[in-house]
């Protein structure tokens, strides 16, 4: 499996996730447990139920977050010329159908999060983006269809 790229940022907040998990909320299940354990009957006990599949949540978590670190790699930013888009740009782009204006900065697929303006460089629009100046037009296939954007910024 080849190395994923991410950026510094998101690199940090897999690591904080992971603290937080390990120190914070692990003790938390675990003293979960033993509280529902000292109630007596294991097998008609729900707390106790509920305690270990919390348990068996957290410890899957931890184990994805630690291979992701592990496969991450980070980028800070690919350099490129003035103007051209690379991983960790952020770039405007205006809707050619309806003039809309948007702005994402191009990330690693395990920090991409649409809602905070950040895309992943494997998704159909940054693959699209990778490499394309300001005022080029940017064409490519989305499982809804055709969409279109000029590029009008690159940072």
């Amino acid at each position: 499996m080849g190395r994923i790229p991410i950026t510094r940022n998101g690199y940090n907040q897999l690591q904080k996730e992971l603290e937080n998990l390990k120190r914070v909320i692990r003790p938390q299940v675990i003293k979960a447990i033993e509280e529902a354990r000292a109630h007596g009957d294991l097998s008609e006990n729900a707390e106790y139920v509920a305690a270990k599949e919390r348990q068996s949540f957290v410890e899957t978590k931890i184990r994805e977050i630690e291979q992701k670190l592990a496969n991450s790699e980070i980028i800070d930013q690919i350099p490129t010329f003035s103007g051209i888009v690379g991983f960790g740009s952020t770039v405007t782009l205006k809707n050619a159908d309806n003039g809309e204006t948007v702005t994402y900065q191009l990330v690693g697929p395990e920090e991409s999060d649409i809602r905070s303006g950040k895309i992943s460089v494997t998704s159909p629009l940054g693959k699209a983006l990778i490499g394309k100046e300001i005022n080029e037009e940017i064409v490519f296939q989305t499982p809804g269809g055709t969409k279109r954007y000029i590029l009008l910024d690159v940072s």
